[in-house]
């Protein structure tokens, strides 16, 4: 797995590359041979005569038990009775392969299921061509594998576990460009009909992204994980790429900041300090204060070679807040006055950043109207993040829709909506 791929997915790989394969147990190929309602009834009800029946039914009680080696030895002793009829040396098939899957002995179960194979049909057939592909690649005998697989598609089967054995087949084949557009394929139709997509499909295709260069489709797919499966491990794969996105702009860095520590992605007094600084150079110094007693309560700050100066930096930002917004509104009515309301968008976020969201958010507001915003995305973000933190997610949630831009406005929105509340 290569590292930029982020941590999030080596558990998945791990899944599939450690193979343990879902070679599933064979209930379900069981249930529709009918053999666990035989065993649960009577041998002559299936044509099974008692010699052949009884050593089957003590094996599937060691099954029950969890003793495979001892129900594979037992299956061996029904099978040894000789003279067996079609419907005995079925019965006895089914019983052996799922007996020598638990056993973990693949040769045999692949012996008993290649055997079984041609003798049943319809939907039994179609699952007994899926075990053989899962045991197959258990045994790294891909190329087996894939035919096997191929049969049961053949027939109309479709399973989690098929698709999951078709994910693993192609990434041992190296074939990523094949796993984009089967995964794409799964998000895309679960999304048009209106379902939400498979984590497995969403992690396929973000690896199948990242390993064929699909940055764009790669950052994309993330953004889908968090929307679906907001994860803690999803969120710093996310966060980690976004800065690197072409044309994202670093005075989004404090927003990228802000997503971290609501995420609980923060691990040493650095991040803390850091953000605290950031939000400083943006006017926020209620916001850098706030910051700097998490890191202080985390015990990551004020301690240590640094402690002087961390603590340097929380006394500046509690100075800034306690001189609050006189200074600041002073020069409301010349912006008020302006042509534009860059002046007031200014003074706006400014307020807002000692703590005076109340008396921020009109100003915010009053700037969009008024227009000749250099950067009118910016302010629409700004307003609605004041909004977001103010309690107002309806409203906020109808600024932040309302970001548009290809400079990260757009981006910071749409996750401000997704993060938890910080």
């Amino acid at each position: 797995m290569m590292p930029c791929i982020v941590g999030f997915f080596l558990e998945f790989q791990s899944a599939i590359h450690t193979m343990q394969m879902p070679f599933r147990p064979l209930t379900r190929v069981l249930a529709t041979a009918g053999l666990i309602t035989f065993l649960a009834t009577s041998v002559q009800a299936q044509g099974v005569r008692p010699e052949v029946g009884k050593p089957l039914q003590q094996a599937s009680e060691l099954l029950k038990a969890g003793k495979a080696k001892d129900a594979l030895a037992k299956v061996k002793e029904a099978e040894a009775v000789g003279g067996l009829t079609a419907a005995e040396q079925n019965t006895v098939n089914r019983m052996k392969a799922s007996a020598a899957q638990r056993a973990g002995d693949l040769p045999a179960a692949i012996s008993a299921l290649e055997a079984l194979y041609p003798k049943v049909s319809g939907t039994e057939q179609n699952q007994v061509a899926e075990q053989l592909a899962s045991a197959h690649a258990q045994a790294k005998n891909n190329a087996t594998a894939a035919d096997w697989l191929k049969k049961a598609e053949q027939g109309g089967y479709t399973s989690p576990t098929l698709k999951q054995l078709q994910s693993y087949l192609q990434s041992a084949s190296g074939d990523y460009s094949a796993i984009a557009k089967s995964a794409a394929a799964a998000v895309s139709g679960a999304e048009e009909a209106g379902r939400k997509p498979e984590e497995a499909d969403l992690l396929r295709l973000a690896d199948a992204y990242q390993r064929t260069g699909n940055a764009a489709g790669n950052i994309s797919t993330l953004e889908k994980l968090l929307q679906h499966y907001p994860k803690k491990d999803y969120w710093a794969a996310y966060l980690g790429r976004l800065p690197r996105k072409p044309g994202f702009s670093d005075r989004f860095g404090v927003d990228v900041g802000r997503l971290k520590l609501a995420n609980n992605l923060f691990t040493k007094g650095e991040d803390y300090f850091e953000l605290a600084q950031l939000a400083l150079q943006a006017d926020q110094p209620a916001e850098a204060a706030a910051i700097m007693k998490k890191g202080f309560d985390a015990k990551l700050l004020g301690v240590g070679a640094d402690g002087d100066r961390h603590k340097r930096l929380a006394e500046l930002a509690q100075k800034k807040v306690q001189e609050g917004a006189k200074s600041l509104l002073a020069s409301l009515p010349e912006a008020e006055a302006a042509k534009d309301g860059n002046q007031l968008a200014k003074i706006g976020m400014a307020v807002i950043g000692v703590g005076q969201s109340d008396q921020g958010i009109p100003l915010l507001e009053k700037a969009l109207a008024k227009g000749g915003l250099k950067r009118p995305e910016d302010v629409k973000l700004r307003l609605g993040l004041a909004q977001l933190k103010a309690g107002n997610r309806a409203k906020a949630t109808q600024t932040l829709r309302g970001v548009g831009g290809n400079e990260g406005a757009a981006d910071i929105a749409r996750l401000a909506l997704m993060a938890p509340a910080n």
